[in-house]
């Protein structure tokens, strides 16, 4: 159990996220619109969809360890470049390195708690254990947009100036992970054998392939959802700070749902939790957009993020129990690169929809996108019975 707590300490430096909330205030602050601020934003996603896979494939090939410190490394000097200067390119290039370095990270980290469990007989309480590594990175991130906020209605420079601190934390816990016996270093090396793999999640494993995509759009909307809704509160009139206490409310309930998830997951089943989160996580999107007022919004939000915290970790349970334990990081980041593809799409188009249409109007047309894109696939899901977990 080693390894689990610092994965904990590498999940708060990723999740400690003083910026956050306020992130797009600064761009505004510098001037930039709301789709130039989506296009920098996207660019963190375009370069984990470049980098996922290698990244992934990585980690199965020299081990999770070395990609963990890699990633860790990497978010590091992206948060450097982010306190020293305000420029478009710079920023376009810090979100480039951010992104690498969530890519050498996302997956392995997962993996690694997945085999590090197995190697000691406990992988059936994955769930368990990832809810509450889930709920770690939510409570900080709660913390932190507290903190984040107060820290920005002082400087709106301040919170990346901090951010760079808490990046760094990540560095000496990936030093100090040991790499367990079922991980890295057994897959041959080429990129025959990474086309082999996707195959095997997309062709060979038609209830793999579902998974991962039905998990991914999710995903996808709980990601857009976290980086929109500040937009949608200030338009309400929020400040900063307020921006910042609300950011902590939600991460708290977030927080607190995802140590229960796995209880739940085994009162709802499998088809009833895939329900229930197709819906409050897409339908929210046009709801919040509809909303009159800040009360109603703010209910909104407290309900979407309650159903994240259920679906986040059971989803990622699903892709693991189909997944053998040579491919696990290379698969897991698939799954991220299908995440972070979609929002790449979504981000520039949701940008341009509320300098256009309006925020409003722009949550409503994203969760049409989302409903859409669900739809094509949870059928296949459950349609199978053996593609469910």
């Amino acid at each position: 159990m080693h390894n689990i707590n610092r994965l904990y300490i590498i999940k708060i430096a990723k999740w400690f996220m003083l910026t956050m909330p306020i992130l797009m205030i600064f761009y505004d602050r510098m001037g930039f619109n709301a789709q130039q601020s989506f296009i920098i934003k996207a660019c963190y996603s375009v370069s984990i969809v470049v980098f996922e896979i290698p990244s992934g494939y990585a980690a199965d090939v020299w081990g999770r360890k070395i990609t963990l410190v890699i990633g860790s490394i990497l978010g590091t000097v992206g948060f450097v470049i982010y306190s020293l200067t305000d420029a478009f390119g710079a920023l376009v290039a810090a979100e480039l390195i951010l992104g690498l370095g969530m890519s050498f990270i996302s997956g392995a980290d997962s993996a690694l708690m997945y085999d590090s469990l197995k190697a000691v007989g406990r992988h059936d309480e994955y769930v368990k254990y990832e809810g509450r590594n889930f709920s770690v990175g939510n409570f900080s991130e709660a913390i932190a947009g507290l903190i984040g906020g107060a820290l920005a209605t002082a400087s709106i420079r301040y919170p990346f100036y901090a951010q760079t601190l808490v990046a760094f934390t990540a560095v000496p816990a990936a030093l100090t992970l040991v790499e367990p016996p079922a991980a890295g270093g057994r897959r041959p090396r080429g990129t025959t054998d990474i086309i082999k793999v996707l195959r095997h999640a997309f062709v060979e494993n038609i209830p793999l392939k579902w998974n991962i995509i039905y998990s991914s759009i999710l995903g996808s909307a709980t990601l857009a959802m976290a980086w929109v809704y500040p937009l949608r509160l200030a338009a309400l009139g929020f400040s900063e700070l307020q921006i910042g206490t609300m950011h902590t409310a939600l991460n708290l309930v977030l927080g607190a749902v995802t140590l229960f998830a796995y209880r739940i997951e085994l009162e709802l089943k499998p088809k009833r939790t895939i329900w229930l989160s197709t819906v409050s996580l897409t339908v929210a999107f046009v709801l919040a957009g509809l909303a009159p007022d800040s009360c109603t919004f703010a209910t909104i939000m407290v309900l979407f993020y309650a159903c994240r915290g259920i679906a986040t970790p059971v989803l990622k349970d699903y892709v693991n129990r189909l997944t053998s334990s040579d491919i696990r990081a290379t698969v897991l980041s698939v799954r991220s690169l299908i995440i972070r593809g979609f929002f790449a799409i979504v981000a520039p188009f949701f940008g341009t929809a509320a300098d256009l249409f309006g925020i409003g109007k722009a949550f409503v047309i994203l969760g049409i996108i989302y409903i859409a894109a669900t739809g094509l696939c949870i059928n296949k899901i459950l349609g199978e019975s053996h593609g469910q977990p």
